[in-house]
């Protein structure tokens, strides 16, 4: 579900036209909804009532400072894979025992800022982390929790470029090193092996290779706790999945996840933390543009946007779909056409669609991608010299524009004339 509804032939955010933000900030812009993202959050909070736990969001998804604080006032933890997101982390308000620092190449620096400004914990991924943390720990005169990430070598079902459970994949220890990994890790100083971390994937519609993962999981930590380890806290990553498309069938909710993780993993007694980032932020954002040109191809019809790769580029990447919707609504039965989507930029991989049935659309109307919340902004360049577009956080009637579109000067202006030009 999300707050994006046609209201008297017109799409709104909430209580607030789409077509009066984009009269005042341009095209293209991203618009998120507060209420949306208030309730993906409450979903995965209510799904694990009865147990402690902590919903660590998934910074990557989508990491501005308003829908960081937005998170956090909900009383979210962060799951920060860099120094820049750790740093937008505390810049948001969230205090260092609610962030979580993953990643498989944490950086010296990156380690002694998080021991610096607190941390809640790091979950490592290979053992020359595991000692370079315990060297840096150790001379900063601290122990610092830890957990391990274990690859399970499960096949989430999900695009290769987002699967992280495989055995080939980079992420993690194999599942089957643990033992001799954490025996290792306990008698090192300056960290204190606390629990056992494992992330499959993202974008997963079935719940069946999270309960596979979620039993090897199970078995580990009873396997640990027999040879001495203290497993107090298990970190069951994020990745389901969100519907990109109206007509595809719904993956589960998160109401189902809550209830394998209970029964898969819930007889152990550990605290639990997730670590969702498109489930909550997915549906809660649109990217809106205008359409500059229609043009008759050989074949085919090429609907031209302002919008391009640099702002969305999951389908250029993973071939992902997002519906496209007019904003303003199409009349009952209005005839459809076939368009090719494409945006500007010098690319034949600019592309957003391809033989997309859509109503009638003309130079100057206005167009919304669904689903555009998550890994939009994020992933979005300044390729072609286009300017990073505006993102825009309503609440009820009301939106802000929580980061503003450049201008060319102050982009140029980053660049440094060396003396001898």
């Amino acid at each position: 579900m999300d707050h994006f509804l046609y209201r008297d032939g017109a799409l709104y955010a909430e209580d607030v036209a789409i077509a009066d933000i984009a009269a005042a900030v341009g095209t293209p812009f991203y618009v998120y909804s507060t209420a949306t993202l208030e309730r993906h959050f409450r979903l995965f909070d209510e799904a694990l009532s009865g147990t402690e736990h902590l919903v660590c969001y998934a910074m990557k998804a989508a990491s501005n400072q308003a829908i960081l604080r937005t998170l956090a006032a909900l009383g979210a933890g962060m799951d920060v894979v860099s120094g820049g997101e750790y740093a937008r982390a505390r810049a948001a308000g969230v205090p260092g025992d609610r962030i979580v620092f993953s990643g498989v190449g944490k950086t010296r620096a990156e380690i002694a800022q998080a021991l610096t400004g607190g941390i809640r914990q790091f979950n490592l991924e290979s053992e020359p982390e595991m000692r370079l943390l315990s060297e840096i720990a150790s001379a900063m005169g601290q122990v610092v929790p830890v957990t391990i990430r274990v690859n399970p070598d499960v096949d989430a079902k999900t695009h290769a470029k987002i699967s992280t459970g495989k055995s080939e994949n980079k992420f993690g220890i194999p599942i089957s090193r643990a033992r001799a990994v954490y025996a290792e890790a306990a008698a090192l100083p300056g960290i204190e092996v606390i629990g056992i971390d494992v992330h499959i994937g993202s974008q997963l519609t079935d719940l069946a290779p999270f309960e596979a993962a979620f039993l090897k999981v199970a078995e580990l930590t009873e396997t640990l706790r027999a040879d001495g380890h203290d497993i107090r806290r298990l970190d069951l990553g994020g990745g389901l999945g969100i519907p990109y498309t109206r007509s595809n069938e719904a993956p589960p909710l998160p109401t189902d996840f809550g209830a394998l993780i209970k029964r898969t993993v819930g007889h152990l007694g550990c605290e639990i933390e997730i670590e969702p980032g498109r489930l909550i932020v997915g549906n809660a954002g649109l990217l809106v543009s205008e359409a500059i040109y229609v043009k008759e191809g050989e074949d085919r019809q090429f609907l031209i946007l302002d919008a391009a790769m640099n702002d969305l580029i999951r389908p250029a990447m993973y071939d992902a779909w997002h519906d496209i919707v007019p904003v303003i609504e199409p009349a009952p039965g209005a005839e459809q056409m076939a368009y090719d989507v494409v945006g500007p930029v010098c690319e034949s991989g600019d592309t957003f669609a391809k033989g997309r049935m859509l109503p009638q659309i003309q130079a100057g109307d206005l167009v919304a991608f669904r689903s555009a919340g998550a890994y939009g902004a994020v992933m979005s360049s300044e390729y072609n010299t286009r300017p990073l577009i505006p993102e825009v956080l309503v609440k009820d009637d009301h939106f802000a524009v929580i980061r503003a579109r450049p201008t060319f000067d102050e982009i140029i202006s980053r660049d440094t004339i060396p003396a001898w030009l």
